[in-house]
């Protein structure tokens, strides 16, 4: 459900309560942007199949959530962007802010947050569904995803050895991309005290305090998924239908 602006400069936020919206959620408040003042959550509940509505489609054509809506574009005008990454990106050119200037900074973060888009986040969500949400437990997935998901855990651990931060000795969108899909690290079978330098760069940006407003947004609204509907909008056949 679309809430009300304040005033027409605020920026729209199509989100849930999950690691990816979460990232979005983070992103704002570390770049000085406040949650009813400067942007604004509209909730889409992934689990009631709000991800497929009309309107919501003709800004996230991929039916995933989180998708933003800026009215002061680049040229001034309304853009919209769809993609947790891809919104990262956005919001650090609008702001200048998490997103080294030199040539090399930027790629030493860029190389981390496709590490989460295009490894961590896709992996550990296939370890959540098969070890929590799955109809039937298939010890082959589980086992396979759980010892993928150690094996991302040392990659960081290792990275942390010497670096305070993921990409270096700066903190950017590189641990704004990550943080949020390892919140739920008990649930993916990982024993953190194993990654002693993860677990100290887990509790430091853990304590950042946008870091702690980011991860409110929405939770309120999320329920635990356990009616068959639910699982239906999120992993059954209607993720398949063909949409105009």
């Amino acid at each position: 459900m679309k809430k009300e602006k304040l005033n027409p400069d605020m920026i729209d936020v199509y989100s849930w309560s999950t690691p990816n919206g979460h990232k979005v959620h983070i992103m704002l408040e570390e770049c000085g942007f406040r949650l009813n003042q400067d942007w604004i959550a509209h909730p889409i509940n992934i689990g009631s199949g709000d991800q497929f509505a009309p309107d919501f489609l003709k800004i996230s054509p991929n039916n995933k959530i989180p998708a933003l809506v800026d009215p002061n574009g680049p040229d001034g005008k309304p853009i919209s962007i769809f993609e947790s990454g891809a919104i990262l990106l956005y919001l650090a050119a609008k702001t200048g802010k998490f997103l080294p200037s030199s040539t090399r900074g930027k790629y030493e973060v860029l190389q981390w947050l496709m590490f989460q888009m295009g490894g961590l986040g896709p992996m550990l969500g296939q370890n959540h569904h098969f070890r929590i949400y799955a109809p039937e437990k298939i010890d082959y997935a589980v086992n396979r995803y759980t010892n993928e998901a150690k094996r991302l855990y040392s990659v960081l651990n290792s990275q942390l050895k010497d670096n305070p931060y993921i990409a270096g000795k700066t903190y950017s969108i590189a641990d704004i991309a990550i943080f949020p899909w390892t919140r739920n690290w008990k649930n993916q079978g990982i024993t953190v005290d194993e990654y002693p330098n993860f677990k100290k760069w887990f509790e430091k940006i853990g304590d950042r305090p946008a870091v702690k407003r980011g991860c409110e947004v929405l939770t309120a609204l999320r329920k635990p998924l356990h009616d068959e509907k639910a699982r239906e909008q999120l992993f059954g056949s209607t993720q398949y239908q063909k949409r105009k």
